[in-house]
């Protein structure tokens, strides 16, 4: 009997998942982490006081999501060394944005405004183990050429996470050049927003996806100002639905691959400060990152503190 590639690849990245352990927090995957502390309390029987470990929802900040990088996905500084590569066609990608990657130990190496040629953007990508593409607001153009495409497509089909960001039309044309070639999806439209979204209970209810490594520590996340809405497409599942129920961004995770396409990219500038914008992009990007997949991604010095 043969042995399919998907059963291989599913093996090697069972055997690799260890490798992301070191990297992330304990709290992996929970949207509202618990603490266990010692509280004391009066034996009804005997009336003395007892100690007894009891569980909590840990300290949250002023939106309810839970306090502290600890609860992030990713541990400070777990990928020191690796490299983000941005085409950022709206220049959106600010100082905030950049410090919270960089907190996670990553490199962010940023192209503004126009896209490099193809050739220095493989080479880059080479370097990278990632790819962030901001689409410009130019109605009707992308400033992508179809050779940056199949670069794009290459770089994603090695493995590599991808991560594309559109908003309301016209802030979509770069984005759907991408999300179309690759995925043979697309963002359209422009819907308000600019509201807090909590955890979804079903798919199409506002809200985000409960339970996953993106969202770790959050409950509650701010859906951006007007938004597009990501088309239904095979291999993407659900991430975040808006207010008015649409969706605005959904993961593709199958064969070793990762990639999200977002149709929100004012919460990487607007309102920044904003319920869990800053644990996203930090969980985006160290999901995105594949520890489970390339093992040589992780950190050695804290592989060695976990031993």
């Amino acid at each position: 009997m043969k042995t399919s590639f998907s059963f291989l690849l599913s093996v090697l990245l069972l055997t690799l998942s260890t490798n992301a352990s070191a990297q992330y927090n304990k709290s992996a995957g929970q949207n509202a982490p618990m603490e266990a502390v010692e509280v004391e309390k009066v034996n009804d029987k005997t009336g003395q006081i007892e100690k007894e470990m009891v569980q909590r929802r840990v300290q949250g900040d002023s939106y309810g999501n839970a306090q502290g990088s600890d609860y992030d996905l990713a541990v400070d500084g777990a990928f020191e060394g690796q490299t983000i590569v941005v085409l950022d066609f709206y220049n959106v990608l600010q100082a905030d944005a950049k410090s919270a990657l960089e907190r996670k130990g990553f490199s962010v190496y940023r192209y503004s405004n126009a896209a490099p040629e193809p050739k220095e953007l493989e080479e880059s990508l080479a370097k990278a183990n990632q790819l962030w593409i901001i689409s410009s607001c130019d109605p009707g153009s992308t400033r992508l050429s179809k050779d940056h495409l199949k670069v794009i497509k290459d770089f994603f089909d090695a493995g590599h996470g991808l991560y594309i960001w559109g908003d309301n039309d016209p802030c979509l044309y770069d984005a759907n050049a991408v999300a179309t070639y690759v995925f043979d999806t697309k963002l359209e439209g422009d819907v308000p927003g600019d509201q807090t979204v909590t955890l979804f209970e079903k798919e199409g209810e506002p809200g985000v996806l409960p339970g996953h490594l993106l969202t770790t520590g959050i409950e509650h996340i701010y859906e951006g100002v007007t938004v597009a809405t990501l088309q239904p497409t095979e291999g993407f599942k659900p991430l975040i639905y808006g207010s008015a129920g649409n969706l605005i961004a959904g993961y593709y995770d199958q064969d070793g691959k990762r990639a999200i396409i977002d149709g929100g990219f004012t919460r990487l500038y607007y309102k920044w400060d904003t319920a869990g914008t800053g644990r996203y992009v930090m969980n985006a990007a160290a999901w995105l990152a594949n520890a489970e997949r390339f093992g040589d991604v992780v950190n050695p010095k804290l592989k060695e503190e976990k031993q």
